[in-house]
C-alpha cells in the first residue's frame, strides 16, 4: 500500500510541476487552484507512504518520478528538447528508481 501511495504522489508532483507552465506566473487562478491541490496532495500522500518506507527511498523514488515524468512531459506537451543523450538522462533517472524499487522491501 506504501508503494501505492507513493506512486500517486509522485504522479501528482508531475501535475504540479507541468501546471505551472500553465499558471503564467500565478496569475491565471484555475490552473493555480489545480496546482496548490496537486502539490499539497502530493505532499501529503508522500508522507503517508513515508511512514512504512525509508525516507531516504520514498523521497528519491518520489523526486525521481516526478523529474522523469515532467521531462517526459515536457517533451510531449511543450515540445522540448528530445534529444539522444537528454532521453539517456531521463532513462538513468528510471533506471534508478526501478533500483530502489526493486532493492526495498
Amino acid at each position: 500500500m506504501h508503494w501505492t501511495l507513493l506512486f500517486i504522489a509522485a504522479a501528482l508532483e508531475i501535475v504540479w510541476a507541468v501546471g505551472l507552465k500553465y499558471t503564467e506566473g500565478f496569475t491565471r487562478p484555475g490552473p493555480s487552484v489545480v496546482v496548490g491541490a496537486a502539490m499539497a496532495g502530493s505532499m501529503f500522500l508522500l508522507a503517508l507512504a513515508a511512514r512504512g518506507l525509508p525516507i531516504g527511498t520514498a523521497y528519491a523514488v518520489w523526486t525521481g518520478i516526478g523529474a522523469a515524468g515532467t521531462a517526459i512531459a515536457g517533451i510531449v506537451l511543450f515540445h522540448e528538447s528530445a534529444a539522444l543523450l537528454r532521453l539517456a538522462c531521463i532513462a538513468l533517472i528510471v533506471t534508478g528508481v526501478l533500483g530502489l524499487k526493486l532493492l526495498t522491501k
